[in-house]
């Protein structure tokens, strides 16, 4: 602002002082214009480097800078550009008008200013409440991950692990999302969906935690090479777990379930024969490693993948460890829509990313700012 003032100063002194040096102006004019139509503006230019009042010449724009003189009549005061095709009433005018210009913008600049400072306000009102209320700020992206087509879950390790929703889901894990180094995961249940453990793709931490992410919640990025691709038999029996919540399991509400997981070799599309292998569906050879007794649960917790804010679902104790924000659930009664409403209600995040973790419907075992405001927020309203 400080320096729209001095312009609109600058500008009006400058009218001021044309008009009250008159003659002297008017004079000058006169004689560089009789010099250029004389000399020719090569000459004028260079005889003005001699002359202390003419500061440059611009031939193009046919101007030139002059000092004005001060109060003892020595050049010694401020610096107008004269037109040469001006009379001294029309220079003098020239700079009225520019300042009136610039005092339009200084205006303008200052409402623009009062209108981003009312923004702003409202701005910080919006995300205190949203903080108060456990809310997180909705990102807006262009296109979802690629394992958000899938059931997904991060294995201990940051191991990414996939599962088909449908029958082209399942031929898409396998095919394109099953690599020689990976596990395949199965539920003893038919109509299971085939799940992929990843070796090397997965999630490491953010280093570089953004800035709109909340402290209480875990940020991380999407690795294609993790430091570490063994997978070891608690790995294993993390996503056989969640191989068991994504099947019908769930919606069977048992409390316990059998998985096996074989390597990628022993799965295949060839049929025995005299058998059919249907979409979605496979052949799988060989000896299978079993997981037996698993518990029918799963964790959801707040994470960010990427710098967005997502709800991730894996085994209660996995989840329990990553997250500050969590919920244990159990198949029960209550529709995932509605628990998927409620999680929406209370964090913010999209309906549609919601649904796609839950397995089914159920029950809430524990809850820890998922589907009410986190505790600390509770203490500070108190």
């Amino acid at each position: 602002m400080i320096s729209f003032s001095e312009k609109i100063n600058k500008q009006q002194a400058l009218d001021h002082m044309i008009q009250e040096n008159w003659i002297y102006i008017e004079s000058l004019l006169s004689q560089v214009n009789e010099a250029v139509e004389t000399q020719g503006w090569k000459a004028t230019k260079k005889a003005t480097k001699e002359i202390a009042w003419i500061v440059s010449v611009n031939a193009a724009e046919r101007t030139f800078v002059t000092i004005l003189p001060d109060e003892e009549g020595q050049p010694n005061g401020p610096q107008a550009t004269l037109s040469l095709d001006e009379t001294v009433h029309q220079n003098a005018q020239r700079h009225f008008t520019s300042a009136r210009k610039q005092k339009n913008k200084n205006k303008g600049a200052i409402d623009a200013l009062e209108e981003t400072k009312v923004k702003l306000k409202t701005a910080q009102k919006k995300e205190t409440k949203a903080e108060a209320t456990g809310k997180l700020n909705r990102i807006k992206r262009s296109k979802r991950f690629w394992f958000e087509t899938h059931r997904w879950s991060m294995i201990s390790g940051g191991h990414l692990l996939v599962g088909g929703k449908d029958a082209k889901g399942n031929d898409s894990v396998v095919k394109k999302h099953l690599s020689v180094n990976d596990l395949y995961l199965h539920a003893d249940i038919h109509g299971a969906p085939s799940c992929s453990l990843r070796s090397s793709q997965g999630f490491i931490v953010d280093q570089q935690k953004p800035a709109h992410i909340p402290d209480d919640i875990p940020a991380f990025r999407v690795a294609d090479k993790l430091e570490d691709s063994t997978l070891d038999e608690d790995k294993l029996l993390e996503a056989a777990t969640m191989a068991l919540c994504w099947s019908r399991a769930w919606a069977g509400g048992g409390s316990h379930g059998t998985v096996y997981s074989v390597k990628p070799a022993q799965v295949s599309k060839t049929a025995n024969t005299g058998e059919f292998v249907g979409k979605g569906a496979f052949i799988v050879r060989g000896q299978r490693k079993w997981f037996k007794d698993l518990d029918v649960q799963i964790g959801i917790g707040i994470v960010a993948i990427n710098g967005v804010p997502l709800l991730m679902g894996g085994t209660p104790n996995t989840i329990k460890n990553i997250c500050s924000r969590y919920a244990i659930l159990a198949p029960g009664l209550t529709k995932k829509e509605q628990l998927a409403n409620k999680i929406y209600k209370n964090t913010g995040l999209i309906t549609d990313d919601i649904l796609g973790i839950l397995p089914g419907s159920g029950q809430i075992i524990e809850d820890y700012g998922i589907f009410s405001p986190p505790k600390k927020i509770e203490q500070e309203e108190e």
